[in-house]
């Protein structure tokens, strides 16, 4: 399974910031569309990662307050970024191995959305469920009369 397996389910709503918008700003706009990260442009080109832990890292640091600080000051200026042929398989290597929660994903040097670790989790899952009923299905399907059939391979 592909990274365009999972955009295709998703869908591909993007919300983007600029490395000179307001971290207040930015935070207002994940809390008001109830999202995890931003993609931060600048000139057409993908620059960093704004997510909720850069937003936290940034208002401790600042005291408990968002003050004047920049998106750019708080932002993540070196993000994983994958593309839409890149494996489930290795995103989420990717993921775990820098505690990753978000990936932008990169087509030509154009932005086509993001991908969450939690959409990793759900295709996994996903996956799974439909391995388990296919299997399900094949053993009730199983044909009669067969020398081998699963309840015999159980017992031994």
């Amino acid at each position: 399974m592909k990274v365009s397996d999972i955009l295709r389910v998703k869908g591909g709503t993007l919300y983007t910031t600029t490395p000179e918008d307001s971290l207040a700003d930015a935070a207002g706009l994940m809390a008001e569309k109830d999202i995890g990260s931003l993609v931060v442009i600048s000139n057409g080109r993908v620059v960093g990662m704004l997510t909720f832990r850069e937003v936290i890292i940034a208002v401790v640091k600042n005291g408990g307050a968002f003050g004047t600080t920049s998106v750019y000051r708080a932002m993540d200026n070196g993000p994983l970024i994958c593309t839409m042929e890149t494996e489930m398989d290795e995103v989420r290597r990717m993921m775990l191995d820098r505690h990753a929660r978000y990936m932008p994903v990169m087509d030509k040097g154009m932005l086509m959305g993001v991908i969450s670790f939690y959409d990793v989790a759900k295709t996994v899952v996903d996956s799974q469920n439909f391995e388990n009923k296919m299997l399900k299905a094949y053993i009730r399907d199983w044909p009669e009369g067969e020398d081998d059939t699963p309840a015999d391979n159980a017992k031994g």
